[in-house]
């Protein structure tokens, strides 16, 4: 039995442990937060990667880079921003080392004159460099994205899902007005929407941040809400219009048309390595990962059955005919990506070390499928019938041909796994705060499976939001966002009995 030594009914947390160890995707490293991405786990981020990339310089963006480093004065211009991140901060403070009595050490004579901050966030340095390329309306819209590293000072971490450093991209642009600007901020977080659902099968509910979970500065905040199979929510991907917060910290000014100074609207907008997180507990099972063909780095993986004889090579040159045929077909609108195991391991541990990554196709070629033009396979999506595995046989050809048609076939059944199951755990029952009290427990019992729920509120700002945040964090719960979709009427407010103008997402979340 080659399943893992845990199960997720039996101990969620660990099971996400065991599922990033046992598919090889990451490991802590020496540096205390951070992780080393292992080549599968970097193959994900890659086609994630990819595919946003492409989708962000279709929509008429361009890559830029900015420095790791950030003077700590830019961050000071922008109070709210800083108060925001002031906790996370890593700070430089000293241009070299010393070996002073023996061990290395800063120079005290090497302090900076102003401490550097690595970047958290870019804004505040993308800030100054558009007040020195805007500077007329005809500069504008100014849309640019960054691929990058951001260090966020983390106490308790957990590998992809809260790390101290992590990999992410992160939209920029600046606009004539409010109305440019949310069009583009909308714009991001359909960007985001479509590659959680069209490309990863992860099912998302889109909508807006309250005012006490908005990004630090922004005036409005967006987020794409994804379910995990314990039934709490992880934020997936946020958009947010920022307003002239950060212009006017910044002077980000331009001439507009009547010869007058304006001050530019900007957005960003932020996707990370946090996804591969989400993919695994979105999809992943008792056997391990089960990655989306879109996005499995390779889709269809050939295991020869070698046994260290002559006849070793005959089936060697059968699998990588097989390989090349396969490499031929088109899913996804891109060649099929298939791959010919013959490392020297035993045949049933390589089947077994491909289940746990999560490969969606893993063939197991013998003599006899060689000789009789066959091939014999498991679908990873569909792994088990009981504790039976389910394994299928078609000749050859017919296998080649139907090879796109099942990729395809297993990453529709992924998401429809997952949305039927979003959508089962989404209660609307839920009337009055002694309701949210009574079912989610006081959240001692935080990792019972509890899934979200719907509740209609009067939007409640300043003193009353912070009190609806204490109540909720006491219970371990936040508000997630304002789904896209409302109601035609809405109840009462669950916090204040006032009359409800929104409704709301509430849940545990990572």
């Amino acid at each position: 039995m080659h399943a893992l030594k845990v199960t997720r009914a039996e101990d969620f947390p660990e099971w996400y442990q065991a599922v990033v160890r046992e598919a090889d995707l990451a490991e802590n490293s020496p540096t205390r937060g951070s992780m080393i991405i292992k080549a599968w786990g970097m193959g994900l981020w890659e086609r994630i990667q990819g595919e946003l990339d492409r989708r962000i310089k279709e929509t008429g963006h361009d890559n830029y880079y900015f420095p790791l480093l950030i003077p700590l004065s830019f961050f000071a211009k922008e109070a709210e921003h800083v108060e925001g991140f002031a906790k996370e901060m890593a700070v430089v403070t000293h241009h070299r080392l010393k070996l002073i009595d023996g061990e290395l050490k800063p120079d005290p004579d090497a302090e900076l004159t102003e401490p550097l901050i690595i970047r958290p966030t870019s804004e505040t340095i993308i800030g100054d460099a558009f007040s020195r390329w805007i500077t007329s309306y005809r500069d504008l819209p100014l849309k640019l994205n960054q691929w990058a590293n951001v260090m966020r000072w983390e106490m308790r971490t957990r590998l992809f899902l809260r790390t101290s450093e992590f990999l992410w991209q992160e939209g920029h642009t600046a606009h004539v007005d409010e109305a440019d600007a949310m069009e583009e901020t909308m714009l991001a977080l359909e960007l985001y929407r479509s590659l959680a659902e069209d490309f990863l099968a992860i099912p998302v509910v889109v909508g807006e941040k309250p005012e006490n979970e908005r990004f630090p500065g922004a005036v409005r905040t967006y987020s794409i809400e994804a379910m995990m199979q314990d039934g709490k929510a992880l934020q997936a991907g946020t958009s947010h219009y920022l307003g002239t917060n950060f212009a006017e910290a910044q002077n980000i000014r331009y001439q507009d048309k009547d010869g007058g100074s304006s001050l530019a609207h900007t957005t960003s907008w932020g996707m990370s390595t946090r996804m591969i997180g989400g993919l695994v507990m979105t999809h992943g099972d008792d056997d391990g990962l089960r990655a989306p063909p879109a996005a499995a780095p390779r889709q269809i993986v050939v295991v020869p059955m070698l046994r260290g004889k002559p006849e070793d090579e005959a089936l060697k040159t059968y699998c990588a005919e097989l390989v090349a045929e396969l490499n031929k077909q088109n899913a996804f609108n891109a060649p099929v990506r298939a791959f010919v195991d013959t490392k020297d391991a035993r045949p049933a541990d390589k089947r077994w070390d491909w289940v746990r990554r999560g490969a969606p196709i893993i063939c197991e070629i013998g003599p006899r499928d060689a000789a009789g033009g066959q091939v014999a396979f498991i679908r990873r999506n569909a792994l088990r019938e009981g504790e039976k595995i389910k394994s299928h046989t078609l000749p050859r050809a017919d296998f080649v041909a139907q090879a796109a048609a099942l990729l395809e076939v297993a990453q529709v059944e992924l998401f429809t796994e997952a949305k039927a199951r979003l959508e089962a755990n989404i209660t609307g029952d839920l009337k009055t705060f002694a309701d949210i009290e009574r079912y989610y427990g006081t959240g001692e019992n935080e990792r019972e499976f509890k899934g979200w729920a719907r509740v209609h509120w009067s939007r409640p700002t300043g003193a009353a939001l912070e009190e609806v945040g204490t109540r909720l964090k006491a219970l371990k719960l936040t508000i997630r966002n304002a789904p896209q979709a409302q109601p035609a009427a809405y109840r009462p407010c669950i916090f204040t009995g006032a009359p409800g103008v929104e409704e709301i997402l509430i849940a545990r979340a990572y």
